[in-house]
Order: C-alpha cells, then structure tokens, then sequence
C-alpha cells in the first residue's frame, strides 16, 4: 500500500461497533454504483472493515468494483462525480480510488480494480478471513482502536501502521491455499 495516501490528512472517522445496517447501506449504494461502468462491469463487493460482521470499524462503506477493462475510467470518473465520489490518489498501479464524503465526514470509498488485479484477491481474502477467524478479528479490532487513540500523523500514519497486520493475514490465508 502507498502510505503517501492521505499524507497530513486526520483521521476522516471515529472507529465505533459493528452496525448492522452496514450491509443494507453498501447494497443501497452497489445498486447506484452498477450502471456506471457498463458493459465493462464484472462484479461488485463490499470490502473492509464494515464488511466483516462483528468488527468495529470507521463507519466508512468501502467498495470493491472488478472491471474487465479501464478505457472507460475518465467517462466513470464524470459519472462517480455526478454522485459525489470524488478521484483519490491511485493506491498502486492499476486500483483507482474515490471517496465520497457528506459535508466533511467520509461515507464511501471505492477501489476499482481490472479483473485479476493482486488488491482483488487481497481484499477478499483478508475480508473472509476476518469473517471466519474470531481471534484475529478481535485482534485486528484492538490494533485498529490503539492506531486510532495514539495517533499523532493522521490516516497516512493509521493506514501505514495496521499495513503490517494486513500483510501478515494475507500471508496466513495464502499459505494455507
């Protein structure tokens, strides 16, 4: 992960419990998301934090969208503006982002990804075995609300800190395929 990401940026939520409306709001929002990207959409998931039932998280609904091709992305990017998803920082090579904000509070944000880009099977992997894996859940729940009570930098020194323990997840559900 680039953690130029958000350089100097706070914190755009607070981590609270689960809230079991999540899933309805990322359905609410896939369904809007859909027709944008055409004959070139493949598939959409909710991803992340508030994804993973049980897990506290920043009350930020992140969406992965898989595309079979890119050509389109500066069309997309007029319509995702039309619905208020504005162009972040690319994360790497090949995952665009975008997030939408109400007012100055960070509601969504959307990763899209060529079809067998690595950042597809990472964040579902990592989003699975969160799901199936009760320790590591409330793990990475801990980890997350001490990132967030010691922060000093901002979401760069946030998203940069809990990188290590993403990356050793991956590693475990690799390994295990």
């Amino acid at each position: 992960m680039d953690t130029r990401y958000g350089r100097g940026m706070p914190l755009t939520s607070s981590i609270t419990d689960y809230d079991k409306n999540w899933p309805r709001h990322y359905e609410a929002e896939a369904k809007r998301l859909r027709p944008i990207f055409g004959d070139a959409f493949v598939e959409i998931h909710h991803v992340g934090s508030t994804a993973v039932e049980g897990l506290a998280a920043k009350p930020e609904i992140d969406m992965l969208v898989v595309v079979s091709e890119l050509g389109l992305l500066h069309h997309w990017q007029g319509e995702l503006l039309r619905l208020k998803y504005n162009r972040g920082g690319d994360l790497m090579n090949g995952h665009h982002f975008f997030k939408r904000d109400r007012g100055r509070i960070r509601t969504h944000k959307l990763h899209v990804c060529v079809l067998g880009h690595t950042q597809i099977s990472r964040m579902l992997g990592i989003r699975e075995h969160l799901r199936a894996n009760s320790s590591d859940r409330r793990a990475y729940a801990e980890l997350k609300l001490r990132l967030e009570r010691d922060n000093k930098g901002g979401i760069a020194e946030y998203l940069g800190a809990k990188a290590p323990f993403l990356d050793e997840l991956y590693l475990k559900f690799q390994t295990k395929g």
